[in-house]
């Protein structure tokens, strides 16, 4: 062999097999470290597959349970680009809404635009113009509306409703909002009381309410779970087709999805509601609270230690323990994992203190607080809540009806507002309070000085923010649920109507009434200005002065006068109107008797010399003062505190009256127990209602003789007080179940046609001959029809003529022609009607669902109409009342019949002798007339008491 190494090597010359060279050894090892890993990764994969396979049944559960523990309740991502909604019904047309004027709800609520919207699939599709290029391309099924430059809002959304749980008529097998079982209770569900029978449902949606958030009542300190409603009836016409993203857990016990969670949502409630239940003071129903939430927080705390060892590979843990949890604490856990809308009934400062501490004690936010009537007294209290303040979700005017609602003021939503709070009006739809009126009460708190972009966001993207659903429903947008409303007018002007109501973009409104609104009615309503009033409010803790003060001279000039209104016998009479700003005239008072009224020439006045008060209305003017009735004022304060009540009197029907008093033939006068310097009546007088009527408090059938009050009297001795002593005999028949209805009006036949020598005896005999009047409370068709045949029956055997008025006469309209012929007048309580109880059922609700409304219906037939109210707090809306039977009347009834309605015809139907047309009171008023939304009351001219009391 020669030295060196060859340049080739035969087969037989190469290495032998085993011996490697340094570079062929490297790549071996690492192909070995690469199979080895590979085995050890499927090893592992093995292992981990055997174990879990060994696992108990409960660990997959559990594992699931501890991964989802943090996912945080809202919608994907990719939401918006669905292109259809959850939803839809399959069958629905597509709709092309044309020429719209939009408040979308952007930009705080101050966006709007004039544009097309299309609704397809159960959403928005489209925002905009729609060309006809466009419009070809659609279906040929597409359905094309023109707006005709109508006013556009989304669906109304309430925040507080009990629809469905407290089902109307108010039936009692059919009440499922509060449970009486125990002070905590998260675990219940008001799903699982909702009735899809409830007449309120289609009267909601005639007032533009499309969602609404249904509550469990306020009995219990944690009354249960609410949940989330589309008002419309589904093909499956079940409550769970109901619902508007229903919570998972509806369907299972416990959570155990990866994706994120939909929100849910618990009630609270502080204070006398459930103080009063279970006999609690406010400190056990805060120790309830801890005591709920520290179990709640002992659940939680367990759950995510036993998931931090799961996690970390404890798989020992994992086989000998399930994943602590508990069925009826497992809502209050989520509590803590911020996944509820805590909503809690509360109302007074101690009470909204309490919850706040609460919430930071725990450490969860509060969604909003309901109710709240001292809330503006303590928003920097709000604002210390967990995480976030909440928003407060309030009535606009309704207060005063218990203790802790008494500092309740109508300028708590601007006062909030001006605190940086979301501001939520809301219905709590039950008998109580019906929600088809829930944009009344955004119009309400608009007038009382919540801007215009808040008050419309009150009813919708605010209440659907605060519900965790603002990104479906609240808006106008593209990706948005086609839940909308076409007003026939501004949606803050008085008597605003839907035109049309989608909901999942399907109309509700099958054939809806509509009422020509004037121009006027289009913009948005100038409001008076009240900030001296709502400053005063907040520096006297809610209960600031209301008496009026006297004018300081004897002669008093009203100048801008636009019009008057005066009594002429027993109607309501223009007297006056200028015919534009240039013509404005003036009317002198003297010592509270109108002197004169026309331009300045006319009346002889050199305004520069007068040494007269000068109030200057501005286009506004004169009118009758108004009356209230059927709401027991002037007889209490506080409606469900006994010690400020008058108290109701004694029924011989239901136990034999005291011989002290009489016996049995005792009548009772409500002057004998009047009240005066009450904050309704007060707050009454300043709106324009002067004068009060009111019976005696009664429970069942008897109730005694009324009387005539000035709402703004001191007391009984001041000059006026009383206006007439004794007005009518008060009777109610009523379905109370005991007794009968047919032993009521037996005890009325027997009373009316055989009359004995009693006190009550005299005044039946008075009734019967025709010179007294006899007002019986009664909302029945059927009963009413039988007074009537009763009032025959009497009239033949006296020969007389029997004065018979019907007091509630919801179910009056039925025979409207009847009650004409036998000249019976009717007083509407309340002037809105909806079907509280039974007997009430068969209401005549007006547009947009009936062509007209009951009130209308009996004046054509020309019968004497009244309008009353149910509730004390409700007389300084009297004003508000007729204003809106003006509108619905679209010009069949003049704006003095309207003023008559609570006036004039109350005082005839009730008995009311004073005729002077001197001796009633006029009511002036700033920037409109007295049923205008624009105008204020600046003035009440009283000549009983010769004084000009200005406000």
């Amino acid at each position: 062999m020669t030295k060196g190494l060859p340049e080739t090597l035969e087969f037989s010359q190469r290495p032998r097999r085993g011996i490697l060279t340094p570079h062929i050894r490297m790549l071996y090892v690492y192909s070995f470290l690469v199979v080895a890993g590979f085995l050890f990764y499927l090893s592992q994969g093995f292992w981990t597959t055997y174990s879990t396979a060994r696992l108990p049944p409960h660990a997959t559960v559990s594992l699931a349970r501890c991964r989802s523990l943090h996912a945080k309740p809202g919608p994907s991502r990719d939401f918006h680009k669905r292109s259809y909604s959850d939803r839809f019904v399959e069958g629905t047309k597509p709709t092309l809404i044309k020429n719209a004027r939009i408040w979308t709800g952007d930009a705080n609520g101050t966006e709007v635009v004039n544009a097309d919207i299309l609704l397809d699939k159960g959403i928005i599709k489209g925002i905009g113009r729609v060309g006809h290029a466009h419009l070809k391309m659609l279906r040929d099924d597409l359905v094309v509306l023109d707006a005709k430059n109508a006013w556009i809002t989304p669906g109304i959304v309430d925040l507080h409703s009990h629809i469905g749980d407290s089902p109307l008529p108010d039936l009692n097998g059919a009440q499922d909002d509060n449970s009486l079982l125990g002070p905590i209770q998260p675990w219940l569900r008001a799903l699982d009381g909702l009735n899809t029978h409830d007449d309120s449902y289609l009267l909601s949606i005639a007032g533009g309410v499309t969602t609404a958030l249904v509550l469990p009542g306020s009995a219990n300190a944690i009354g249960g779970q609410g949940f989330t409603v589309k008002l419309r009836s589904t093909p499956e016409r079940s409550p769970s087709s109901m619902l508007l993203e229903p919570p998972y857990q509806i369907n299972s016990s416990f959570l155990e999805e990866a994706e994120r969670p939909r929100w849910r949502q618990m009630k609270h409630a502080c204070g006398e509601n459930p103080n009063g239940v279970y006999g609690y003071t406010r400190m056990d129903t805060v120790w309830a609270f801890r005591q709920a939430y520290n179990k709640a927080r002992e659940i939680k705390d367990g759950q995510d230690q036993y998931c931090n060892d799961v996690l970390d590979g404890d798989w020992a843990k994992l086989t000998k323990e399930p994943f602590p949890e508990d069925l009826q604490w497992e809502a209050m856990v989520d509590i803590l994992r911020g996944r509820v809308k805590v909503q809690v009934h509360c109302y007074e400062a101690v009470d909204l203190d309490d919850f706040v501490r609460l919430s930071q004690e725990f450490q969860f936010p509060v969604a909003a607080f309901h109710h709240a009537h001292e809330a503006y007294l303590v928003p920097d209290v709000l604002k210390k809540a967990y995480e976030h303040p909440p928003a407060v979700a309030m009535f606009a005017a309704v207060a005063r009806y218990k203790r802790e609602a008494y500092r309740g003021s109508v300028f708590a939503p601007r006062v909030l507002a001006q605190h940086g709070l979301p501001v939520v009006m809301k219905s709590d739809s039950s008998a109580a309070f019906h929600s088809r009126d829930l944009l009344f009460e955004a119009q309400q708190a608009h007038f009382y000085g919540l801007p215009e972009n808040l008050a419309i966001a009150a009813v919708t993207s605010t209440p659907a923010e605060v519900m965790g659903m603002g990104h479906r429903v609240g808006y106008i947008k593209e990706g948005w649920d086609a839940d909308l409303v076409i007003w026939d007018s501004h949606p803050l002007a008085l008597g605003a109507t839907p035109i049309q109501v989608f909901i999942d973009g399907i109309p509700q409104l099958s054939s809806p009434h509509v009422v020509e609104k004037p121009k006027a009615f289009q913009v948005s309503p100038k409001v008076p200005n009240f900030d001296k009033e709502a400053k005063d409010t907040v520096n006297y803790e809610g209960l600031p002065p209301l008496e009026p003060e006297e004018a300081a001279h004897d002669a008093v000039v009203f100048t801008g006068v636009k019009s008057v209104y005066a009594r002429t016998n027993d109607s309501v009479d223009e007297v006056f109107l200028a015919e534009d700003a240039n013509s404005y005239g003036i009317v002198v008072v003297e010592k509270g008797i109108m002197k004169c009224f026309g331009s300045s020439s006319q009346c002889g006045m050199d305004l520069s010399e007068s040494s007269a008060t000068i109030v200057d209305l501005n286009g506004g003017a004169l009118s009758p003062g108004l009356v209230t009735y059927g709401a027991p004022i002037g007889l209490e304060e506080i409606n469900e505190e006994p010690s400020t009540r008058d108290g109701a009197v004694p029924d011989p029907l239901y136990q034999p009256v005291p011989k002290i008093v009489g016996g049995d033939g005792a009548l009772i006068r409500a002057s004998d127990g009047l009240q005066f310097g009450g904050r309704d009546s007060l707050l009454a007088y300043r709106a324009g209602v002067t004068a009060g009527i009111v019976a005696p408090i009664h429970d069942l059938f008897f109730a005694g003789l009324s009387t005539t009050f000035s709402t703004a009297a001191r007391n009984k001795l001041s000059e006026g007080a009383v206006i007439q002593d004794v007005n009518a005999l008060h009777v109610s028949v009523r379905h109370f179940g005991s007794p009968s209805v047919s032993t009521q009006i037996g005890t009325l036949r027997h009373l009316l046609l055989h009359p004995d020598d009693s006190h009550a005896g005299k005044w039946f005999k008075n009734v019967a001959e025709g010179e007294e009047t006899l007002v019986v409370e009664a909302d029945s068709a059927d009963v009413i029809a039988t007074l009537v045949s009763l009032k025959k029956e009497v009239e033949k055997q006296y020969r007389s003529k029997v004065k018979l008025t019907i007091s509630g006469g919801i179910e009056a309209y039925l025979l409207a022609k009847d009650l004409a012929h036998a000249d019976v007048g009717v007083i509407q309580v309340p002037a809105r009607p909806f079907p509280a109880v039974w007997e009430q059922r068969r209401i005549s609700p007006g547009p947009p669902l009936t062509e007209q409304s009951s009130i209308l219906t009996l004046l054509e037939h020309n019968v004497t109409v009244g309008v009353g109210i149910t509730e004390n707090w409700a007389a300084q809306n009297t004003r508000f009342d007729v204003g809106w039977i003006a509108i619905e009347a679209g010009g069949r009834l003049s704006k003095g019949q309207a003023l008559a309605l609570a006036s004039t015809n109350l005082e005839k139907l009730l008995g009311g002798k004073v005729k002077a047309q001197s001796a009633h009171d006029l009511v002036a008023t700033r920037g409109g007339e007295l049923l205008d939304f624009e105008s204020k009351v600046v003035a009440v001219i009283s000549p009983r008491r010769g004084v000009v009391d200005l406000m």
